[in-house]
């Protein structure tokens, strides 16, 4: 079987954002849409980008027109909500800035604190959205906490260059690391840099400005995961449109299949995975979380007990993801115990049953995977979560 990997949304939310800030028009290639880069460029167009579409390719002319509608929707993005804050406040205007959904839920208090630190008047609904930004967006030197993740930073390192002055941001504990590598990247593409020390530092130069480019879109290692899994599994799947020289997190996925011991073919764009006898395996997820749900259907099936750390980062997901899949993979016979920062899944059988995604699109595909196998039949609840991100998943799989 050969599935087409979509779009990476982490690339194409990144490039978006970018590319509406650029100096002339752009082009993004290889497109294709979910509901979390559907409301990215519902975010540009507000901005006052316009943008044109055809044949997997979009057009990004930037700041064609005024900002009229000042109250802005980030859905159910995460990264939306983070990397556009502090883009917002390179305008001297009052915005409010919400979503729906988990989101809702999110704690966004850092938002408020990092951007007060930049000369930002910002306020939180006691830590979480709405938020109200009242710009602008000022040069200076500043801390933050790395430890939640890497989305706010992104946001300031792409805001940042386009400011008179120069910046400085020191960062304690960053997480998901591979994330800054890929927004550093497509920044460097687009024509702005920023010197990156040991992730500990970066020294950002003011009045840069970016350049409009023909960009091409990664295929989305997160999705793909799932695929790949499903190949290891049950025959084989081959995955097009990878890229095995990729910066994306997820990408790691190839690391856990090989301990498990599944036979892997890294093509130019492709990637193939075939069955084999799969043993329990050690893996750290803290740098790449969004694995935790591909890794433990991978672990279901294999003998022994496997220990995946970095726990601590699944609880402000779209779901408590942890508690999330102990629960719902219990209804498959998988037992999952969770200790700290580890968690452990005993391998073993899975029982055709119906789980609840909990409204998490990556639930959904990890419970919903076992259905390549001829004698599994696994329904999933609020199956039509995945559009957030793949919504292609069911037809590309079975």
């Amino acid at each position: 079987m050969k599935i087409k990997a979509p779009a990476s949304k982490s690339y194409f939310q990144r490039a978006l954002a970018i590319a509406s800030l650029a100096e002339m028009t752009s082009i993004l290639q290889n497109i294709t849409w979910c509901d979390d880069t559907i409301i990215a460029k519902n975010i540009v167009e507000q901005l006052g980008s316009e943008t044109e579409e055809d044949n997997g390719m979009l057009w990004i002319y930037p700041r064609k027109n005024e900002i009229l509608n000042k109250d802005f929707f980030a859905g159910e993005a995460g990264l939306s909500i983070r990397m556009f804050s502090p883009i917002l406040a390179l305008n001297a205007d009052n915005f409010s800035f919400t979503g729906m959904g988990s989101l809702l839920n999110r704690p966004i208090e850092s938002i408020v604190e990092t951007l007060a630190k930049l000369g930002v008047d910002i306020k939180s609904n006691a830590g979480k959205l709405p938020l109200q930004i009242n710009g602008k967006l000022q040069a200076a030197e500043i801390e933050i906490d790395g430890s939640l993740g890497s989305q706010l930073l992104t946001g300031l390192l792409i805001a940042l260059p386009l400011l008179d002055g120069d910046s400085k941001i020191l960062v304690k504990n960053l997480k998901s690391k591979p994330y800054i590598d890929m927004t550093l990247s497509i920044m460097k593409n687009f024509g702005v840099k920023v010197v990156n020390n040991d992730y500990q530092e970066f020294i950002i130069k003011g009045n840069q400005k970016y350049r409009g480019k023909k960009y091409n879109i990664e295929g989305d290692w997160s999705g793909a995961a799932f695929l790949l899994v499903a190949g290891a599994i049950s025959n084989k799947i081959e995955v097009e449109n990878l890229s095995a020289n990729s910066q994306q997190a997820d990408k790691k996925i190839l690391e856990a299949l090989e301990l498990a011991g599944a036979k892997i073919t890294i093509n130019e764009d492709s990637v193939l995975v075939e069955k084999n006898q799969l043993n329990a395996f050690d893996f750290d997820a803290t740098h790449c979380p969004d694995l935790f749900p591909p890794l433990v259907s991978l672990a279901a099936v294999c003998k022994g007990t496997t220990k995946i750390t970095g726990v601590n980062r699944l609880i402000h997901k779209e779901s408590n993801r942890a508690k999330t899949l102990q629960q719902e993979f219990a209804k498959m016979g998988v037992k999952i115990n969770l200790q700290d920062d580890l968690m452990f899944i005993e391998g073993g059988e899975i029982k055709p049953t119906t789980i609840d995604s909990h409204n998490d699109h990556r639930i959904a595909m990890a419970g919903y995977l076992f259905n390549i196998l001829p004698e599994i039949k696994i329904e999933v609840l609020n199956k039509d979560t995945i559009n957030k991100s793949y919504p292609g998943f069911y037809n590309d799989l079975i």
